[in-house]
Order: structure tokens, then C-alpha cells, then sequence
């Protein structure tokens, strides 16, 4: 790390995997998770297969708790006193105070640029990619800020979940749409508005799982001349291995991605979304 000019860090949902965080050499800052009368560092003390182990034996729903403006300052307060600059990538500001308590503790320090990336998990994750690769190149942590944040509306993060409880539960729908939803066998697709980094719910889709899974697929890539082709995250809850794979083997087959990373969503974007939920995460050109 020493090495760097800039040293580029993220909060931990940006779900890119362990792979790509060593590769890349990105430090998290993490999520506090609440579960159960105790609090975990998002996934460092809690797995996202605790917590849904969790919610089958006892019924208990997770919270999740922003990093604070203490814990950014302490860590970027260590790199800027070594005569680095750092860039920051956030959680979305419109589903958590983690960028607004980044932002105070930015202010208080010389050369930390933090950026809302107005999306979660591996849309999170592009961004960071693409900074850590603009980093590689020598580029200023100014210059980064500016460039990606110029890529956010690039972003295009859609997800199917099997069940709207653990979203109903974390105040981000209510109960009624819950309900209706389960009642009827919907599958919900969440779609995040990269302007505004909020969510909404699109198309619903009616059937299994399995079904579900390959039509979502074939929807989201119908036109493959918008979409840039470097790499696609297939980040996931799915509790089926094979139902994971098939889902894969469909995709690769379209030969539209470079690269296709398959990760697991952390603690912090599944004690939201819930078990068997599926994101394909790419950008358009």
C-alpha cells in the first residue's frame, strides 16, 4: 500500500468480492449489523448465511448501523498523515447516512475526496474497479472523484427478490406491498434510479424461482448494444448452487461480457434484500 499515491477505500457493501478487493487492494470500512441483541462487523463477525440462519430459527430480523464519522476519520487520518490522498466510495446517501458522516470527517482532513456513488453493492463495485484502475494509471485522487463520478449514470443495478420481508422490515416498503406480493407468488424487481440513488419497484414477475431467474436474464440484456461489454456482476443470496450456475451458463452462452464476476452480497445488502435474491450489475457504454 505504501506504494500508492492514492490510496482508494470503500464502504463494505460494495460486494466485489475477496478476489477483486486483493487484487485491487481496497480497504473496507465496514457496517455494524444489529442481530439479536448483538452487533457484528459486516463480514468480519457475521456471515450473510448467519443471518439468514438467524431469521429461520428465531424469526429475527436484522438492522444494519453506518459506519460513524469517528471511524472514517481515525483510518483516513492514518493515510493522510503518511502524505497520501484518498478516495472514498459510498453507499448511496439516499439509503444511508454513510456518506454525509464520510463528508464530516473528509472535512476535518487535507485530501479526502469522497464520492456518493448514488448505488449499492456491486453497483458500488463497478465504481470502485473503475477508480482503482484510474489509480493504477497515476491519476490524482481529484481527478478520479471527477471522472467517476461522471460514470455513476452508467451504473444500472436491478435485482429479483423472493420475498419483500427483509425490505419491508428495514422500512424500505410496506407491509401491505409484503403481503400482496407473497400472496400472489410475485417476484419483485428492485431498480435503483442511479440520479437519485433511491429505489423502486419495476416489473414483477409471476412463477418460480428457477423460471424467473433465465426470463430477468434475457430481459436485462435484450439490448446488447447499450451495454459495455468489459464486466457483469451476478451477485446473489441464492441458496441453490445449481440454480446459480444455470444462471451463469446462460449468460456466458449470450457472449456479451468480457468478464462475468459471480459474488456473494454481504451482510449489509442482505440483511435488506433477504435470501434468494439475484442482481445482474453492469454498465451501459
Amino acid at each position: 500500500m505504501s506504494a500508492k499515491k492514492v490510496i482508494l477505500s470503500a464502504d463494505s457493501s460494495c460486494d466485489i468480492g475477496p478476489e477483486l478487493k486483493e487484487k485491487y487492494d481496497i480497504p473496507y470500512f465496514r457496517f455494524h449489523i444489529l442481530m439479536d441483541g448483538g452487533s457484528y462487523l459486516d463480514g468480519l463477525d457475521l456471515s450473510s448465511n448467519d443471518i439468514f440462519s438467524t431469521y429461520r430459527e428465531k424469526k429475527c430480523l436484522p438492522k444494519t448501523s453506518a459506519i460513524n464519522v469517528n471511524e472514517y476519520y481515525e483510518e483516513f487520518k492514518k493515510w493522510t498523515d503518511q502524505g497520501f490522498e484518498v478516495v472514498h466510495i459510498n453507499l448511496s446517501s439516499a439509503i444511508s447516512c454513510a456518506y454525509q458522516n464520510c463528508c464530516a470527517a473528509a472535512a476535518e482532513l487535507p485530501g479526502v475526496y469522497p464520492i456518493d456513488s448514488r448505488n449499492l453493492s456491486t453497483g458500488m463495485g463497478h465504481l470502485v474497479i473503475e477508480a482503482a484502475k484510474m489509480a493504477e494509471q497515476g491519476m490524482s485522487a481529484e481527478q478520479i472523484q471527477a471522472e467517476v463520478r461522471n460514470l455513476i449514470g452508467k451504473v444500472q443495478t436491478n435485482f429479483i427478490l423472493d420475498t419483500l420481508e427483509f425490505l419491508c422490515a428495514g422500512g424500505r416498503c410496506s407491509m401491505l406491498s409484503a403481503l400482496g406480493a407473497n400472496i400472489l407468488k410475485l417476484k419483485p424487481c428492485i431498480e435503483v434510479d442511479n440520479t437519485s440513488g433511491t429505489m423502486s419497484v419495476g416489473k414483477k414477475y409471476r412463477g418460480s424461482f428457477e423460471k424467473v431467474a433465465i426470463q430477468y436474464a434475457k430481459e436485462r440484456f435484450a439490448d446488447v448494444d447499450s451495454i459495455n461489454p468489459e464486466r457483469l456482476f451476478i451477485t446473489h443470496t441464492l441458496q441453490s448452487r445449481e440454480l446459480l450456475e444455470s444462471v451463469y451458463q446462460y449468460i456466458r452462452e449470450m457472449n456479451i461480457f468480457k468478464e462475468i464476476y459471480i459474488t456473494d452480497a454481504g451482510c449489509t445488502i442482505s440483511s435488506h434484500c433477504g435470501p434468494n435474491t439475484l442482481g445482474l450489475v453492469y454498465m451501459k457504454k
